[in-house]
Formats: structure tokens, sequence, C-alpha cells
């Protein structure tokens, strides 16, 4: 028998929960309720942390809440409210799994309590905006996101079947932890794109050799993010971080950026790391169609990957940007760092012939990255090009190195 965390409005989803929570009772299960409502009281069962003290948590209370009549502000205070609460009682080991439902305000404040929790937690969310972008509630966590197919607004024929089958999926989550590997190896995470797939590969077979478990990332926004969550989580030894292309997004307005706190994780808990200018040539956007106007009249070099990503070639001012930013998030750092520059190109694009081979662009990545960097990182720049074999090998054997420094 184990304890699920149920979340949510009980003073308006009361009737709904009442019945979720009696599908994880008739399972075996302990229900631990916390309250996020804040028009009226939920008494519809049994409350563990009343909605009064989410809102404390948060930095207000219910009775600013109601007097302001302000669901956004008060939709940001639960959140709050609901992401420190989820985690101290996680902390203090009081449940196995969480769930929670809601349109997509409930959804918002019961994810957010979700993602405050490590990977690995079971978390389940029936939701009225379980389909397309749903990159808000989910971030970078392992939220399982059910259909409502229905509005959540009452017991029918149709919420029903999705109440308990959502209440059987926590329930079956908390029932058994994961059989651990009989040995379990150092972890060392990477990121990858098409263009560098060939270099993450054959570092992960090398590493893979030497007894570490490597996990790769898709350097798609999600990814980064996800990787960079992981190693804030403590779960990583080392970090191969091979293409950074994230950041050629961030600063062009790409799809696929991670926001402005890549690279931040590794260098705040003082993991080691390998940092490698990885497809910093180029941007990446939706169809040609989506790519914005003014790089069309700059009339920038594009390149079609697939019908859906369109490619362009970073210049030499957006590259001595991305220099910049990464020395001052390797300065930082409070572990073993150091980059590894492929002089040769940065992609397969940006080969010796390539459609996007500019070593002068390229040249303004280096040299921003050196004239800001700390004096005590080292930069180590190889005659290479970031998927040739030698490459790989120069990246393993210098993260083992690191991670030696660092153990």
């Amino acid at each position: 028998m184990a304890t699920i965390l149920m979340m949510g409005a009980f003073d308006t989803k009361g009737l709904e929960y009442a019945f979720l929570r009696e599908e994880m009772l008739v399972r075996g299960h302990q229900v631990l309720a916390v309250d996020t409502g804040v028009v009226g009281e939920g008494n519809h069962f049994p409350v563990d942390v009343r909605a009064e003290e989410v809102a404390q948590m948060g930095g207000s209370t219910l009775e600013a809440l109601r007097a302001a009549g302000d669901r956004g502000s008060a939709m940001k205070v639960m959140s709050a409210g609901v992401a420190l609460c989820a985690k101290r009682l996680y902390d203090e080991g009081r449940f196995a799994g969480i769930i929670g439902m809601g349109g997509s305000g409930g959804s918002s404040v019961v994810t957010a309590a979700m993602r405050a929790l490590p990977v690995g937690v079971p978390k389940v969310c029936i939701s009225t905006v379980a389909s397309g972008d749903t990159s808000a509630y989910v971030g970078a966590k392992d939220v399982v996101l059910v259909p409502s197919i229905v509005d959540v607004a009452g017991i029918n024929r149709i919420s029903r079947v999705i109440f308990s089958r959502a209440a059987g999926a926590i329930c079956g989550m908390v029932e058994r932890d994961p059989t651990p590997a009989a040995d379990e190896a150092p972890i060392v995470v990477a990121s990858m794109f098409g263009n560098t797939t060939e270099c993450v590969n054959a570092c992960a077979a090398q590493l893979g050799d030497q007894g570490f478990e490597v996990l790769v990332f898709h350097a798609t926004g999600t990814g980064g993010r996800t990787m960079e969550s992981l190693i804030s989580e403590g779960l990583v030894d080392g970090v191969l971080d091979i293409t950074t292309t994230e950041w050629a997004d961030e600063i062009c307005g790409g799809v696929f950026s991670a926001g402005s706190t890549r690279l931040d994780a590794a260098s705040a808990h003082g993991v080691p790391q390998l940092v490698v200018p990885g497809c910093i040539d180029m941007a990446n956007f939706g169809g040609m169609d989506t790519v914005p106007q003014r790089y069309k009249d700059a009339e920038r070099l594009f390149y079609e990957w697939n019908p859906a990503v369109t490619l362009m070639r970073t210049n030499a001012e957006e590259n001595a940007q991305m220099g910049r930013v990464f020395a001052e998030k390797a300065n930082v750092s409070t572990g073993p760092v150091a980059f590894l520059l492929p002089l040769e190109g940065v992609s397969i694009l940006d080969g010796d012939g390539e459609l996007f081979c500019d070593r002068e662009a390229d040249a303004a990545f280096f040299h921003a990255l050196k004239a800001h960097l700390r004096s005590d990182i080292p930069v180590y720049e190889v005659e290479l090009n970031i998927n040739d074999p030698a490459f790989s090998a120069r990246a393993v054997e210098l993260l083992l190195g690191l991670m030696s420094e660092g153990a």
C-alpha cells in the first residue's frame, strides 16, 4: 500500500476529486489531499493541507486573493505554493506519486507541483489541454497528461471511465519501484543533433566501454532543458555538451531554444563538463514560411533540413555573442570545465566545402570565447571536423580527465 498525493481545487471540483479519491482507495492505497481552491472550501472528504496553507507558501493569503478577485494572480500564487508544498511533502517521505486534474488553470497549478518533483516520481494529470503544445505544463519532467475528453465538470459516463483509468494508472505506477540495474554505472549526459550524431554516437560507445552510462538528449529545446534539470537534481557525474545549438535559437529567435539558463546547471553544481560549440552555425525554424521576414529580407543563407525544419546559417555577430555567453556561463563554474573547438567545422554542414562553411563566422565565436573566458579554463583547438573519429576520441579523453580532476 502506498500513499498518493491528490492535489487540486476541491472547492469547484470537489465531486470529481471525491470520485478520483475513492477509485484510489478501493485499489488499496492511501490518499494525501492538498486543496488549491481559492473560491470556497472543499468539504467532500478529509483534506490534509488546506488551501490557506498553500496560499501562504505562495506568499499571500486566501483572504487577499479573494479580495483582489484576480484569477491570474491567484493562479501564480497557488502555483508557487503547491510547488513548495509538494517538494516538502516528498522530501518528508509522505507520498509515492501525485495526481491532479483540471482545465487550463487547474492543470497549470497541479503540474507546477509535479514539475517541482524529481524525475521518476509518478505524476498524472487529467487535463482538458492534454494535446498540442503542452510544454508549459510538462516542462522538463515526466508528467503524464491524460486527455479528459469531456470537460472536468461532473461525473458522467465518459468522465467516470477517464477518471477511473487515470486512478488505475497512478496506482500501478506506485505499486512497484523500477527494478534497478545490477550494477549502477556513473552517468554522463550528452547533447546531440542530426548534424552531430556521428560524433556523439562514437563518444557514447567509447564511454560505454569505460563503464559509463550515457544519456543522450536531442538539442531541440526540451532536450536541453531536461538535461539541465537532471544535472540540477544531482543525477549526473559528467557532462559532454557536444551540441550547444540551442543558444543559436535563443539568440536568433529559433524554435529550439532551451532558454537563457542553458549551460547553467553544470557550472552551478560543480559537475565536470566539456563544452563544444556543436551546431552553433545554425538556427532552427519550421517550414520556410515560418522564417521571420527580417531574415529573408537580409538574404540570409538557408537550408531545408526537412519539410518541417529550415536551418539558417548564423553570422559572425551572432556567433561572437554566443562566444561571450558561453564564456560567462563557464566563468562561474564551481567544478572542472574545458572547451574543445573543432576548427574544421562545428557541424556536417559547416565542413570544408559544405553549404554552411564559414570560417570567419566560426572564428568570431572562438575569439569571443577566449577573450572573455576565465584564464584558468582551458580551451583546446583541433584541426578536425566535429564528426571526425579523432575528435570524438579527444572529447572523451578530455571529459575523463575533467571527471578525474573533480573526483
